[in-house]
């Protein structure tokens, strides 16, 4: 008898979930199927009925952050309390949630912006694509912050380089004083471009 289709999508969440921790944790190429299958706590023989390849997953596990990240859970939470924020407080609250020491700690719920880019930048088609569009949405929130500034997108672009870069390099040094400092002037010169 067939599983029925909510218990197949709760196995592929399950599949997903697992991957996009362990991507972050270890990368794509350190990861093995039955690593991400055995985390989940089901056999390889049930990854090919949710995915075609490490890459397809590999894709849907980025593009899977764009509903699972630290910024849209708060987003969500504001909105149910019925207290939508401005454009420019969004964009704001993504800069200092972006350069935060919980950020730069907790690599489970990294953005894969900071987590994977070179994995993302050897990897397929699909996922390029998807790290792509978190890109973009990055973008985008900024750009809705800068509302009738005729720089906005110059300005945007920048903002994302600053947040992304800094989170990048802060990870890569040991020196807890110099991360700080990364992070503190990247984010500094990000809200001096969004709110001038």
């Amino acid at each position: 008898m067939p599983y029925p289709a909510e218990h197949k999508a709760r196995t592929r969440a399950r599949i997903v979930e697992s991957a996009r921790v362990m991507f972050n944790r270890h990368g794509f190429e350190q990861v093995s199927i039955d690593d991400i299958m055995k985390d989940a706590g089901l056999t390889r023989g049930g990854f090919y009925s949710h995915f075609e390849s490490k890459d397809e997953l590999y894709a849907v596990a980025v593009h899977s952050f764009s509903s699972c990240n630290p910024f849209a859970l708060e987003q969500a939470t504001r909105m149910g309390k019925g207290r939508p924020a401005s454009k420019r407080k969004l964009a704001v609250m993504l800069i200092e949630m972006y350069l935060s020491d919980e950020t730069l700690e907790n690599v489970d719920v990294q953005c894969p912006l900071i987590a994977l880019p070179s994995d993302v930048a050897r990897a397929g088609l699909k996922p390029r694509a998807a790290y792509t569009q978190l890109v973009e949405n990055m973008r985008a929130v900024f750009r809705a912050g800068m509302e009738g500034d005729r720089e906005a997108e110059r300005k945007a672009l920048l903002i994302v380089n600053l947040c992304v870069g800094g989170m990048i390099i802060a990870r890569t040094t040991d020196d807890p004083k110099l991360r700080t400092s990364l992070r503190a002037t990247a984010k500094a010169e990000a809200m001096r471009l969004l709110v001038p």
